[in-house]
């Protein structure tokens, strides 16, 4: 359980330092050059650790539905949403709605056991959980309006 949360922990804040970096190069690149460039140098990155960890193994696929080869496409869309939302409403508030959104549609997928994952029943205090992260996204958006007000 530990480990679990520290991998967690370890991948949002990698998150919150590649949307950064992602939209620093999207500054000078573009958005398909950005996409490309993230999409492209993870691919190679996954590949050469990949074969360095597990050989041969790497490419050992056993049972794969389809719609799972999808997952690589769903990446593009991650990348462009995320860097056009960090251009326009910076990167902290654009990381709390996509943390909230992926929050909310995991409780959804999750509930109702959808992509082949396992059901777990839904509670109120879940969705309970889901608002209050919400809600501290309206704080953090409105307590940022309220400084700017105060500046002019």
């Amino acid at each position: 359980m530990i480990q679990g949360l520290l991998l967690a922990m370890v991948a949002g804040s990698l998150v919150g330092l590649q949307n950064i970096f992602n939209s620093k190069v999207n500054e000078r690149a573009g958005t398909w050059t950005t996409t490309t460039i993230v999409l492209g140098m993870g691919f190679l990155a996954s590949l050469l650790t990949g074969l360095l960890f597990e050989g041969g193994h790497l490419f050992t696929l056993q049972n794969m539905k389809l719609w799972y080869w999808f997952s690589g496409v769903i990446g593009v869309g991650v990348v462009i949403c995320l860097t056009q939302g960090i251009k326009l409403l910076g990167p902290t508030l654009a990381t709390s709605i996509v943390l909230t959104s992926q929050l909310g549609f995991a409780l959804l997928w999750d509930s109702l056991g959808w992509l082949g994952l396992e059901q777990v029943p839904f509670s109120f205090q879940k969705l309970l959980g889901v608002l209050v992260i919400v809600g501290g996204a309206i704080v953090y958006k409105l307590g940022g309006v309220r400084q700017e007000m105060e500046r002019s």
